[in-house]
């Protein structure tokens, strides 16, 4: 049994806490703003927009504590409890927090007429997220390399593609699409060395857009797009160049 000063919390339990609670906020915020007045006067108005906007805000925040408790965690030290409270907390954030975004958007854009679609692909990514999860706690993963998509990285590809506002049919094949990578053998490398650059790069234009399409900075719609198509091209990206590399014999893809 844990001594009890292992089960005391750290300051990197604190910030995975921080994680869980922009999860359930964004989910407040789409609830509040959006499916709650819809359901009342069918009427969103700017709802919409103001709800999506949060809830995006409130996922990259949570993203962002993820980040940081395992560079405090390594610095400073954790607790016993602190990979069960990351993956409790990764959940709500990127597993259910996205699933409850899927569905609202379904319900409220005429998804009342394909509501089982809508269902199944909300479910879908969290049950993916769940999994992948669960995986990551029993597994040794390779060296230089994760085992599925990551459900952080999941769950921002999701919102990307609800946002798009593609057609229904292709939204609902994306979404399903990405609760399938979580849960599949796809090789994502780790981040390191040039690859780490590049990937750091990539994901701070795509954060960048996306957090000023949030604050309602001028062309918003146009840093919606950019930041939403960066993340969802290297999601589609990454899988691809693995199944490249094991089709042509040279192994998963790692990084350099």
């Amino acid at each position: 049994m844990p001594a009890p000063e292992r089960l005391r919390l750290s300051l990197a339990d604190v910030l995975t806490l921080g994680n869980a609670v922009c999860g359930f906020a964004a989910i407040y915020c789409v609830t509040t703003a959006v499916l709650i007045p819809h359901l009342l006067d069918g009427d969103t108005g700017d709802g919409v927009r103001q709800g999506a906007a949060s809830a995006v805000l409130f996922i990259l925040l949570g993203a962002l504590f993820d980040l940081c408790d395992g560079i405090v965690a390594r610095r400073f030290g954790g607790s016993g409890m602190g990979a069960e409270l990351d993956n409790l907390s990764d959940l709500i954030s990127f597993g259910l927090a996205p699933a409850y975004f899927v569905l609202v958007w379904g319900l409220v854009g005429g998804g009342e007429n394909h509501l089982a679609p809508v269902v199944v692909s909300a479910v879908a990514v969290l049950l993916g997220g769940v999994m992948r999860l669960a995986r990551f706690s029993c597994t040794t993963m390779r060296d230089g390399v994760f085992e599925g998509m990551p459900i952080p990285f999941a769950a921002l590809t999701v919102l990307s593609v609800v946002l798009l506002q593609l057609s229904f049919v292709v939204t609902v094949l994306a979404v399903l699409a990405v609760a399938w990578l979580m849960v599949s053998r796809v090789a994502y490398p780790k981040p390191t060395g040039r690859l780490a650059v590049a990937t750091a790069l990539w994901g701070a234009v795509n954060v960048a857009c996306l957090t000023a399409w949030a604050l309602n900075s001028p062309g918003g719609e146009a840093l919606l797009v950019t930041g939403c198509g960066l993340q969802v091209a290297l999601a589609a990206a990454l899988p691809l160049a693995a199944g490249v590399r094991r089709v042509s014999g040279r192994g998963p893809l790692r990084a350099g």
